[in-house]
C-alpha cells in the first residue's frame, strides 16, 4: 500500500449508475479534438486567403519567412527543400492543415488525421519555431504533444469513426 496516495482508479460502475468521473473520462478527448480541429481549419484557411502569404517573396510571404528561418532551423535541408518551390510548399501546408482539421473535427480517420497534424507540427517546430528561446515560447512543440493522445486513442465518441465502428458491429452481430 502506498502511504498517503490513493490507489483506486474509480472503475465504471456496473449498470446505468455512472458518475461524473466516468463521463469526464469518456469525453476527455472531445475538447482537444474541437480545439485542434478548429485551429487547423482556421490556420489552413488563413494561409489560403492571405494574398501576401502565397508568394515567393515580399512582406509576409512564405518564401521570405522560410528564408528568414533557414539558418536558425534544426533541419536546414528541410527548409531548402521547401524553398525549391515555396508557393507549392505553402499550398501543401495549408491544404494539409485543412484536411487534418476537418478529419479531426469530424472524427473521420482520426488517428491518421492526428498523425498528419503531428507531422505538420513537428516539421514546423524543426524549422520555423526551433529558435524560440526558451523552447516553450514556440507554439509548435505543444501542438505536437497535443496531437499525441489523438494518435493513440483516435475519436472513440461523437465521431464518424465511432458511428462506422458501431455500424460494423451491428452488421456482424458483435456486442460491446
Amino acid at each position: 500500500m502506498a502511504h498517503g496516495m490513493r490507489t483506486d482508479t474509480h472503475p465504471p460502475h456496473s449498470g446505468g449508475d455512472r458518475d461524473w468521473r466516468d463521463a469526464a473520462t469518456r469525453y476527455a478527448l472531445v475538447p482537444l479534438r474541437l480545439f485542434l480541429g478548429i485551429t487547423f481549419i482556421y490556420a489552413g484557411l488563413d494561409k489560403l486567403t492571405d494574398s501576401a502569404f502565397m508568394k515567393d517573396s515580399g512582406a509576409g510571404s512564405i518564401g521570405d519567412m522560410m528564408r528568414g528561418v533557414r539558418d536558425s532551423s534544426a533541419v536546414p535541408a528541410l527548409v531548402d527543400m521547401a524553398l525549391e518551390s515555396p508557393v507549392a510548399f505553402g499550398y501543401a501546408i495549408a491544404l494539409g492543415e485543412l484536411a487534418v482539421g476537418i478529419g479531426t473535427l469530424l472524427g473521420l480517420l482520426t488517428r491518421l488525421a492526428a498523425l498528419g497534424g503531428a507531422l505538420i507540427s513537428l516539421s514546423l517546430w524543426l524549422t520555423v519555431s526551433w529558435a524560440a528561446d526558451p523552447y516553450y515560447y514556440g507554439n509548435d512543440l505543444p501542438y505536437l504533444m497535443a496531437w499525441t493522445p489523438l494518435v493513440l486513442a483516435g475519436a472513440p465518441l461523437l465521431s464518424v469513426d465511432a458511428a462506422l465502428r458501431a455500424r460494423r458491429r451491428q452488421r456482424t452481430g458483435e456486442y460491446r
